[in-house]
């Protein structure tokens, strides 16, 4: 069995993986990337937020990404029953952040930055899985990684990146899951040529279709003429569907008295059968441990509502990346304060906006009449990705202001 010796492993060339290993490369940094799947492959979380843009830029990976043409997203609409919310970038709490961001096609847009992390000379082996790693009382490991040929060899590193995603390598390796606190919901999606598509802005704006409180649907439009559309609801409600899962996707969507007549009816045109994945949300014991990071998905996934997945990726993996780099040059980190409690900070924010949107009391903030301006900017920098702001009070008191205020305007 053949033997690697690195600084630091990666395991996932995903958004998180490839801004890890950039910063780390720029670094001086020996850092390699083993990735499971060939590129390019489909993955869902098609919508970023404007925060995720910081990240790019930081690591020289915003210029390729610019190249490629997608779709902006300068805000997002929400939809209820004739009632239209809008929220712009541009009119957000934190002023100094991003004012927009892409609507992408994960294979392309993963591909993209796997190719610009390449040549910025970081090494990616794909087609290859992690399926043992034993830690010594150093932080020191030992990886085996199997190609796809099954020959095995072992990877020796100072530190490990976990970037693996819906994979959850290390959670599942270490035995680190542990049952997430959201609600059970489920989700059927798809890709559809947008023959129907509307010229203008209506055509390509991202939008979100409450058809009941707990249950909506996403229509997200790329540049290329095909558009993502998905349904997410209880489990219950999703598996009360019946018939194939074109069949059952169609039935959804002619719930939409918006958009069943641009989708109801265009299963010819699906790109791949639609796909379902039940109970989604995920949680782990711990964010890190001694040699180790989990990032992004790896270490918790929310809720798809309001599209924090890429950006708590490329959060993490940055931060990790950083915090580690400066373990390898003998400097003490201090993994509980500074990546611990500050990513766990802006994930307990948003899983706040998610238990509060199937509550109903965040829908009924956004649905108010008239619109109280300072609240929508302060939610809007929210909605930005930019949870770390104690300046606004919907980051620094998230657990109760959007009760206290849903519960004010009931009255």
């Amino acid at each position: 069995m053949s033997r690697e010796i690195i600084d630091v492993l990666v395991i996932g060339a995903g958004p998180s993986g490839c801004v890890s290993a950039s910063y780390l490369k720029n670094n001086g940094v020996n850092v390699k990337i083993i990735e499971k799947s060939k590129f390019p492959r489909y993955v869902i979380g098609e919508s970023l937020l404007p925060r995720c843009m910081d990240h790019f830029d930081e690591v020289g990976l915003l210029e390729c990404l610019k190249e490629q043409n997608f779709e902006p997203k300068k805000g997002a609409r929400f939809l209820r029953n004739g009632e239209v919310c809008n929220f712009d970038f541009s009119n957000k709490h934190y002023e100094e952040g991003w004012d927009w961001t892409w609507q992408v096609p994960r294979a392309d847009f993963d591909n993209a930055l796997a190719i610009e992390t390449q040549k910025k000379g970081v090494e990616i082996e794909f087609e290859s899985a992690v399926t043992n790693v034993v830690f010594d009382d150093n932080g020191n490991s030992i990886t085996t990684v199997v190609d796809k040929n099954g020959n095995k060899k072992t990877i020796e590193a100072k530190f490990v990146v976990d970037s693996s995603g819906y994979g959850r390598v290390l959670p599942r390796l270490l035995n680190l899951d542990k049952p997430s606190s959201l609600p059970k919901h489920a989700s059927i999606f798809t890709q559809v040529k947008d023959i129907r598509r509307p010229e203008g802005k209506e055509g390509t704006t991202i939008s979100f279709d409450i058809l009941e409180t707990q249950v909506w649907l996403w229509v997200i439009p790329f540049s290329n003429g095909n558009t993502s559309i998905g349904l997410v609801g209880p489990t219950e409600f999703i598996n009360s569907f019946k018939g194939t899962p074109y069949e059952r996707l169609n039935q959804m969507i002619k719930l939409s008295a918006y958009y069943k007549d641009r989708f109801v009816d265009l299963e010819s045109e699906y790109l791949f059968e639609p796909i379902v994945i039940q109970n989604f949300s995920k949680s782990v014991k711990q964010l890190y441990g001694k040699g180790y990071a989990l990032t992004g998905n790896s270490s918790e996934f929310l809720d798809p509502v309001f599209s924090s997945g890429v950006t708590f990726a490329t959060e993490s993996g940055l931060l990790a990346a950083k915090l580690a780099y400066k373990e390898l040059k003998g400097e003490t980190v201090n993994w509980e304060k500074d990546y611990h409690d500050y990513i766990a900070h802006g994930v307990a924010v948003f899983r706040t906006y998610v238990n509060e949107w199937y509550t109903g009391n965040l829908q009924e903030l956004f649905f108010y009449q008239p619109e109280n301006e300072t609240v929508k900017k302060q939610i809007c920098s929210v909605l930005a990705g930019y949870v770390w702001d104690e300046t606004n009070p919907f980051v620094k008191k998230h657990e109760r202001v959007i009760a206290n205020f849903a519960h004010l305007i009931k009255q």
